[in-house]
Formats: C-alpha cells, structure tokens, sequence
C-alpha cells in the first residue's frame, strides 16, 4: 500500500532555505515515508504526528490512513523545529 505525500507551503519554503547535500538527503527520505511511513519514525507527544530524523533536520509529519496520505507539516534543524 503506497501513500501519496503532500508537502504544505511553509515545509516547502523551510526545505527550500536548507542547503545541499542536506536537502537532497531530506528529500529521498520524504520518498521512502510513501512505501511505509513508520520505518524509524517516532510519535510526537502531544499532538498526532511523527518525526523522521536526517542528521540534525527532522521532518515533522502526519499520516491520514483512510486517505492514504502523508501530509509533510514542517521541515527544520532540531533545536528550532519544536519551538515553532
């Protein structure tokens, strides 16, 4: 079961702002959520979502099952992406 990825405006803006070889990184990871997106994923507390981790960006993200969606929320370096 492939879900599809969404990717909202300002994870589009903050993804833009970080730099190669980072990005590119970041990106193939973002592809490999839509085969499973639970593979070294962790829950966030507190709110319905979970984060990746590619060095030290992490990539906040919610999963809608029965649309078969992953909906990027945010993209960032880890000591600014929870202070948001």
């Amino acid at each position: 079961m492939k879900y599809n990825l969404k990717i909202q405006k300002n994870a589009q803006k903050s993804l833009a702002k970080i730099s190669e070889p980072f990005q590119s990184k970041i990106i193939d990871k973002i592809y490999t959520l839509a085969n499973d997106p639970f593979y070294n994923a962790k829950k966030l507390i507190g709110r319905e979502a979970y984060r990746i981790r590619i060095g030290n960006y992490r990539v906040i993200y919610e999963i809608i099952n029965d649309e078969l969606v992953i909906l990027i929320v945010d993209i960032g370096h880890r000591k600014n992406i929870y202070n948001k």
